[in-house]
């Protein structure tokens, strides 16, 4: 699946990652789809909340070795 806009979060904790695609998101306009990179393994919760609560779709959610990689759909 492609991706429109990618945010690495490798190395940083809750709630950076979180705080960074909410600010990517808002970038971006409907139905684009938004790569976050993180080594942070409570960023698997984190992201699925986040879905939930702001309405935009965790269209994927993958582990690569250290890396969670997750795509975000903008409502």
């Amino acid at each position: 699946m492609s991706f429109d806009k990618e945010v690495d979060t490798c190395g940083l904790n809750c709630p950076l990652p979180i705080l960074k695609a909410k600010k990517a998101l808002t970038d971006m306009v409907s139905g684009q789809v938004l790569q976050v990179r993180s080594t942070d393994p409570g960023s698997v919760r984190d992201f699925e909340a986040f879905a939930r609560q702001t309405g935009n779709e965790l269209v994927s959610s993958l582990t690569e070795g250290d890396q969670f990689i997750f795509r975000l759909r903008r409502r």
